[in-house]
């Protein structure tokens, strides 16, 4: 089956790659979950538009890949959570509060497609987050979530 992405999937590729991948992975995964759409003709011509979109969005270069994971890898990032007895969370921590915490940190924007969890945070304590900046550079920061 023909897709074309237009979001990022780990290991698959970025938004406006045209990928070729099994009928099941694509019928069952990724067109129900929006992260791509069937490819035809005049869908390929939409790539044009989700590729400048992308371009807008992304980091330059790896120079200003390498830089924004030197800020990244120094920042004490932290995030308060409503949380109930023995510090476990009402609800779960979500991609997009982790890069507000991270702004609020005095860290860069970041897009929160690009965070790598690892798994669902749903307790208090310290988790290791990743984001890939650029497609060689991956920085890797720590998530502290206290009570608040």
């Amino acid at each position: 089956m023909k897709i074309i992405l237009t979001q990022e999937v780990s290991g698959l590729g970025a938004p406006g790659d045209i990928v070729e991948v099994k009928d099941g992975y694509g019928r069952n995964y990724l067109l129900p979950q929006g992260f791509a759409i069937l490819w035809t003709k005049g869908a390929e011509k939409q790539v044009t538009v989700i590729k400048r979109a992308r371009s807008a969005r992304e980091i330059r270069d790896l120079g200003h890949a390498t830089e924004v994971k030197g800020q990244l890898e120094g920042l004490k990032v932290s995030l308060k959570a409503r949380a109930g007895d023995g510090g476990r969370l009402f609800g779960s921590v979500t991609p997009t509060e982790i890069v507000d915490a991270v702004k609020a940190a005095g860290g860069p924007a970041l897009d929160r497609r690009r965070l790598e969890l690892p798994g669902h945070i749903k307790s208090i304590g310290s988790y290791p987050v990743r984001i890939k900046l650029h497609p060689e550079v991956t920085a890797k920061f720590d998530l502290n979530v206290v009570q608040g």
